[in-house]
């Protein structure tokens, strides 16, 4: 029988699923808005959570409430699935979390690249993939596990360096004014804090500030519960795949409770604001959001997590897996933004200005 802990995950993730979806927190356009329009207000947010959650688990490492594994870095494993992953999240519309939200948003791509992420993450960690899983991580092991470990220093030198050149970036989009929101004003119809939860616009900084709080409040809460780990998607979204076709318990964790969490907190989140609506795309847009997902599902096993559990978490614990698999999500987000959106807007732009060319007899 699981313990009645585990129900925290629901919460966590409820709450975690209203911040994103009011927030507008979308790590996939926080990665691509770095090569498409050269901004750095989304990644800037999400430095910010990443910093909030280092600070907050460093306090609750220090008064011995949790002890995080460290994992050794995998090379290739890491840095090739976290590059999967990152094409995916593109092709998907969605990382995670992104696509766990926009799904409670009615978003019906979503559901299918939710789908194919939960159920090709299922096959690749414990199912019909997972040969290939244990064979890609088994390749360039070495014993790294957190850069300042690496190069001689106490981990809590390693947070106040990450918390001071963040500070030093959150300032500056601060004066430069740079941290608007980024989607449009709704209608006022509502005052107070309704208007201010479901209405106003909400600042990309403080959504991020909100998140890395979420991030450290689910470390004791998860491992409360008996689940010795902080923010997760991927395990948590194999463990429901294998609940719902085995109907093993055992996998109902707070993880799983977590990610439908999430999907029920931003569905509250989407109708309140009255921004619920079932969309459905174009069969082209339906098979890239399939194939995103399975690149995601995939990718994320053989990187050890996603852009939640490697590049928010492991980043927070300063791992060489997490800040390896930081930049290799990048790298793949702008790969995959080259081919279907850069590389097609370069195209059109060149075919409107030979059309305006004059010819000469």
């Amino acid at each position: 029988m699981p313990s009645p802990t585990i129900f925290t995950g629901l919460i966590v993730g409820a709450v975690l699923g209203f911040l994103l979806q009011r927030g507008r927190f979308c790590i996939t356009g926080a990665f691509r808005d770095l090569w498409v329009s050269r901004s750095w207000r989304w990644f800037t947010a999400f430095l910010l959570a990443i910093a909030v959650q280092a600070l907050g688990v460093a306090v609750l490492t220090g008064a011995g409430y949790i002890t995080p594994e460290i994992p050794r870095l995998s090379v290739i494993a890491t840095a090739l699935g976290s590059f999967l992953f990152g094409a995916g999240i593109v092709l998907a519309g969605g990382c995670a979390t992104g696509t766990y939200y926009r799904a409670g948003e009615g978003l019906v791509g979503s559901w299918f690249a939710l789908v194919a992420y939960a159920t090709t993450a299922a096959a690749s960690k414990t199912g019909l993939l997972s040969g290939v899983t244990a064979r890609v991580k088994g390749l360039w092991v070495t014993d790294l596990t957190t850069i300042p470990a690496t190069i001689g220093v106490p981990d809590g030198v390693g947070v106040v360096i990450l918390a001071g050149v963040t500070g030093v970036v959150v300032h500056r989009f601060v004066v430069l004014g740079r941290s608007r929101p980024a989607q449009v004003q709704l209608t006022a119809q509502r005052t107070g804090l309704a208007h201010l939860l479901l209405e106003k616009q909400w600042n990309p900084l403080v959504t991020g500030l909100l998140v890395g709080i979420v991030a450290v409040v689910a470390w004791p809460t998860s491992w409360a519960s008996g689940r010795p780990d902080g923010l997760g998607i991927t395990t948590p979204s194999s463990n429901l795949v294998g609940l719902i076709i085995t109907g093993d318990t055992k996998r109902l964790d707070w993880g799983v409770l977590l990610v439908l969490g999430i999907l029920l907190g931003s569905y509250i989140a989407a109708k309140a604001s009255g921004e619920f609506r079932v969309r459905v795309p174009s069969a082209q847009v339906i098979q890239r959001s399939i194939i995103g997902g399975a690149l995601m599902g995939i990718g994320a096993v053989w990187a050890g997590g996603c852009s939640i559990g490697n590049a928010l978490v492991q980043t927070s614990l300063l791992s060489w897996q997490g800040w390896t698999a930081l930049v290799f999500q990048i790298l793949g987000v702008g790969a995959s933004a080259w081919f279907l959106l850069i590389r097609p807007r370069q195209r059109r732009r060149a075919e409107r200005t030979a059309a305006h060319i004059p010819t000469t007899a």
